[in-house]
């Protein structure tokens, strides 16, 4: 595995180098054959658990732990950082393309702050499973090459025995990146991982001083909406939208306390750390568009040495998130409805449908998968939504069932089949389902699938999600 330094020459607090801690008998758990092709992943069998481990290192690059702040629940933390990750260095794929390649669960970081840097076989596995479902649901995300079983029990509530995931990632710059630069008055190193920042995920900037840096928060603010109406889109609840969770790249990162909406409710909370509701599934744009102002206001420096004029300037990019973030949600909801064109009304017509889903306690995915389906003949449409489909199909056209299809999966990662699994995994280090189930996970637009699978619980009221750590 021919892996290249990353993030070096930002600061000298910012990559700190240091080293996994070895574990005492790896074993490979999980193995992405076909992102270790794209990646060009040539690491022998015989050796993948040492080295996703962080047992073999055979590189000349020398790990490190990445430093960032964050907001956490909106309470800012100025010094948190790679507490228990480790970035190996970054590989390039057949389009010489880079990715970071890091290990989750390697051991202690100088960021560590008195935690033991392990995580637990079930998050490894969520992980794993969720990244790559959404993967294959169109949902812009991290990607899970490995998970390794460390032979080690971590001491959590309850003991639990100890896996590291391995995380690629396009790059790990995060909002929270910039807020810990900016706490330090580092304009130089905010500078120049701003600059890293354009030059692997914005390239097409080729501006200049303070408009080179407008830019880049005008691009980052586009990344985020299209970032939550693909969450949206499928009924996904990130649950931690921590500053120090939101990739500049508009990736999905932390696969925590997510869990995927069944029943239709903006208010929908599934983490126990979750009290406020803060991070609901309808309230994911509202903090999208918070977090991106935090990172407008770590590059006030940049922009101008007069702060009033630095915030006028920031200011509109800022605000404008809800009229960008509405139009893009408003073509959404048409994208699954199969609308023709764009009409008075169809407001309208979305919000009475989705006031209905809610009173009815509809599920999300299989209703759209119903109406979807109705537009061939292949599926009744809902009972409950009999009188209101009289003016969506006078809305739907030859193209419809191709257009929702597109948009409205099948099947999705049932929070119950997770647990299940990963129940499995905790117990005896695999799963009887998985395979089958990752197959099927990949093709979720298909319309063959296994009745158990695309049914909720009767019980996902009651059920909640942990952050792991």
């Amino acid at each position: 595995m021919k892996l290249v330094a990353r993030y070096t020459q930002v600061a000298d607090d910012f990559a700190v180098p240091d080293s996994p801690s070895a574990v005492a008998a790896p074993t490979l758990l999980l193995w992405n054959d076909v992102l270790a092709q794209q990646l060009n992943i040539d690491v022998a069998s015989a050796e993948r658990a040492d080295v996703f481990a962080g047992n073999l290192n055979n590189s000349d690059v020398k790990p490190v732990a990445l430093g960032y702040s964050g907001h956490q629940f909106g309470h800012f933390s100025p010094r948190l950082g790679d507490g228990r990750a480790h970035l190996l260095g970054a590989v390039a794929d057949q389009q010489q393309q880079l990715w970071d390649i890091q290990l989750k669960g390697a051991g202690a970081t100088p960021f560590s702050r008195g935690g033991d840097g392990r995580c637990a076989i079930g998050p490894a596995v969520r992980e794993y499973i969720m990244s790559e479902a959404m993967h294959a649901l169109g949902v812009p995300t991290t990607r899970c090459l490995a998970v390794v079983a460390s032979g080690e029990t971590v001491y959590r509530q309850p003991p639990q025995p100890g896996a590291i995931v391995t995380r690629v990632a396009s790059s790990h710059i995060r909002v929270g990146s910039f807020q810990y630069l900016a706490s330090q008055g580092d304009v130089a190193g905010l500078q120049a991982l701003a600059d890293l920042a354009i030059a692997r995920h914005y390239p097409e900037i080729n501006t200049t001083g303070p408009e080179r840096y407008l830019a880049f928060v005008a691009k980052v603010v586009e990344k985020q909406i299209a970032l939550v109406v693909s969450w949206m889109r499928v009924g996904f609840i990130h649950g931690v939208m921590n500053t120090d969770n939101t990739l500049i790249s508009g990736e999905t990162i932390d696969y925590g306390p997510c869990a995927m909406m069944n029943q239709f409710d903006f208010d929908t909370v599934f983490s126990s750390i979750d009290r406020q509701g803060r991070y609901a599934f309808g309230n994911q744009p509202n903090i999208a568009n918070w977090n991106c102002a935090r990172l407008a206001e770590s590059l006030i420096p940049l922009i101008s040495d007069d702060e009033e004029q630095a915030v006028a300037l920031l200011s509109p990019l800022i605000n404008g998130f809800a009229e960008q973030f509405n139009h893009a949600f408003s073509q959404m909801w048409a994208q699954k409805l199969g609308l023709d064109g764009d009409q008075a009304g169809d407001k309208e017509l979305v919000s009475e449908l989705l006031g209905l889903l809610k009173t009815h306690k509809l599920d999300y995915t299989n209703t759209f998968d119903a109406l979807t389906e109705s537009q061939q003949g292949n599926s009744e449409i809902p009972p409950e939504l009999t009188a209101w489909s009289q003016n969506w199909l006078l809305r739907t056209s030859d193209a419809s069932y191709s257009i929702m299809r597109k948009a409205n999966p099948k099947l999705i990662p049932r929070n119950h089949i997770i647990e299940g699994i990963l129940q499995d995994f905790t117990q005896q280090h695999q799963s009887p389902t998985l395979n089958e189930y990752l197959h099927a996970l990949q093709q979720p637009f298909q319309t063959q699938v296994k009745e158990s699978w695309i049914l909720a619980s009767v019980d996902d009221e009651n059920y909640q999600t942990f952050c792991g750590t």
